[in-house]
């Protein structure tokens, strides 16, 4: 993951990250869920950046709540195209099935398109409780994860993953921990301990395979 020595604002913590970067939010709380996403989009259009929320079951008029509760003025920014709330099947699994590399292509074409446009960078949240339907290729979900450590595009950006305690198993969550450099622990903000490195942990799938 690139890190130009600048740094972001998440704004549900004081603690701050380099920019370009992944991380993710395990949580079995919906109230500190809300206050987090909230904030950290609200942070985001503050700045000045390109977000967007993807959502899985989270209904949009919920999100818009959210962000009119933290101070957004969420008409302009949907109306100005600023913020945006996305479907979780047409950012994820446009295709019908996960193709992780049609995918990246998409993330690193839009950042591609936001330079141009004046954006201070990009940032966005998604839930990833569709990972647990019956999606072609869902199991392909890792390889996703890990080529958003690998891009290198300087652009700002920076991406949260929402993942649901209640829904997945321990074995699953400890594997999206080892893909994600920084997560979101108590409201806070932490450097991962579980993180391995995509070229390690690429290695080490391949080996056991």
């Amino acid at each position: 993951m690139n890190d130009q020595g600048r740094e972001t604002d998440l704004g549900f913590t004081q603690e701050i990250i380099p920019e370009c970067h992944h991380l993710c939010l395990i949580y079995d709380n919906e109230e500190q869920r809300r206050k987090i996403v909230s904030e950290y989009l609200a942070a985001g259009l503050k700045r000045g950046e390109f977000v967007r929320y993807f959502s899985d079951v989270t209904p949009p008029e919920n999100i818009r709540a959210w962000l009119s509760e933290s101070g957004v003025d969420i008409l302009k920014a949907e109306t100005e195209g600023a913020f945006g709330i996305v479907k979780a099947e047409n950012a994820y699994y446009p295709s019908g099935r996960l193709a992780p590399q049609e995918v990246l292509d998409g993330v690193t074409a839009r950042y591609a398109m936001l330079k141009k446009t004046g954006y201070s960078g990009s940032r966005v949240t998604g839930e990833m409780s569709w990972v647990l339907r019956d999606i072609p290729d869902a199991d392909r979900l890792l390889e996703y994860e890990i080529g958003l450590n690998m891009i290198t595009d300087p652009f700002p950006h920076i991406g949260m993953c929402q993942y649901d305690a209640r829904l997945f198993d321990g074995a699953t969550l400890f594997k999206v921990l080892q893909v994600h450099p920084y997560m979101v622990a108590q409201g806070q903000i932490v450097r991962n301990p579980f993180y391995i490195k995509p070229e390690e942990f690429l290695a080490k799938f391949k080996a056991n395979v």
